[in-house]
């Protein structure tokens, strides 16, 4: 078996094997997530994304093991903070549709494994692309330039609506659904016929809605990872993130409202990777270097929230 053959198979057994523990120990069906447990899942995930990091760290087969570790942990903390904004989607979508907090870890269970699917989807194509096509880093990178200065113009006026996504009006048109009380199913059988519950609509959407970020999150990834020869890098920081957002969604949805300028620290990030690759073929940044901009970046517009919120003693948004 070769290296990367090696690393599949490490990968699938951690994943597995951590699902069974994180559902079955740490998490119960209808429990309601506390902070301090939300706290500890967090953490758990966090230890094994860097686990694996120190892993392939070792594993120096060909010289490659240190770079590979870079790279590994500058995109899943680039993937981790990329994340954290689709969490402030999923607690406007659980609000819209009254969702109860003792369903809430079973369905994003779901709508995660849904957007796991999409994003190897996503993946998979792209190194595709990036293999038989050189300029397309080019457009990932004009793509996030654009995607980094829309950001961080943004503001509170253009909260996202679910009403009126996209994503809500294509369910509502090809599902037969109800509003009865779901009571934590997916589907309700009434007079023989089978309709589709609230909290279907909700995993679906949470997987759709991800395709959105995946259009931002992949090609960032790229930047950092742009051989497609290390896929399995790619897909590993992207499911390390992705599994670990459903208890950081417990961990930041009484936090929503207190970091108002992470989206601006984002924003930058996403800026400096798409100039980045526009300028790589002149100017070559060592993965390292993309690490302690992105460390950086979130770091300080999340101190910068925390401190201008005490100062101010309220919740101001960024012009």
């Amino acid at each position: 078996m070769g290296n990367t053959g090696f690393l599949y198979l490490v990968f699938s057994l951690i994943i597995v094997v951590a699902l069974v523990f994180d559902l079955g120990l740490l998490s119960k069906k209808n429990q309601v997530i506390t902070i301090k447990t939300a706290l500890v899942q967090t953490l758990f995930w966090v230890f094994l994304s860097f686990a694996f990091c120190v892993f392939i760290w070792f594993r120096d087969e060909g010289g490659t093991g240190k770079p590979d570790a870079i790279s590994f942990l500058s995109a899943y903390l680039l993937e981790w903070s990329l994340s954290i904004d689709n969490i402030f989607v999923f607690i406007i979508i659980f609000t819209f549709f009254g969702v109860k907090e003792k369903n809430y870890s079973r369905v994003l269970l779901a709508g995660i494994l849904m957007a796991i699917i999409f994003r190897i989807i996503f993946i998979a194509a792209g190194s595709e692309l990036v293999a038989r096509f050189d300029w397309i880093m080019y457009v990932f990178g004009v793509f996030l330039v654009y995607t980094g200065v829309k950001m961080f113009g943004s503001n509170e006026e253009e909260e996202f609506a679910p009403d009126k996504n996209w994503a809500f009006k294509l369910l509502k048109k090809i599902m037969r659904t109800t509003d009865a009380e779901p009571d934590g199913r997916f589907v309700i059988v009434k007079s023989g016929r089978l309709f589709f519950t609230k909290l279907a609509m909700v995993v679906v959407m949470l997987g759709l809605i991800d395709i959105v970020f995946a259009l931002d999150s992949i090609p960032a990834v790229f930047s950092v990872i742009p051989d497609p020869g290390k896929k399995m890098l790619i897909y590993s920081s992207n499911i390390f993130a992705v599994l670990g957002l459903r208890s950081l969604f417990f961990l930041l949805r009484g936090a929503a409202n207190k970091f108002n300028y992470l989206q601006q620290g984002i924003a930058v990030v996403l800026l400096f990777i798409g100039i980045k690759m526009l300028i790589e073929k002149w100017i070559h940044f060592p993965v390292w270097v993309s690490l302690l901009v992105i460390v950086f970046c979130i770091g300080s517009s999340i101190f910068y929230s925390v401190w201008h919120k005490q100062k101010n003693g309220s919740v101001e948004t960024p012009e």
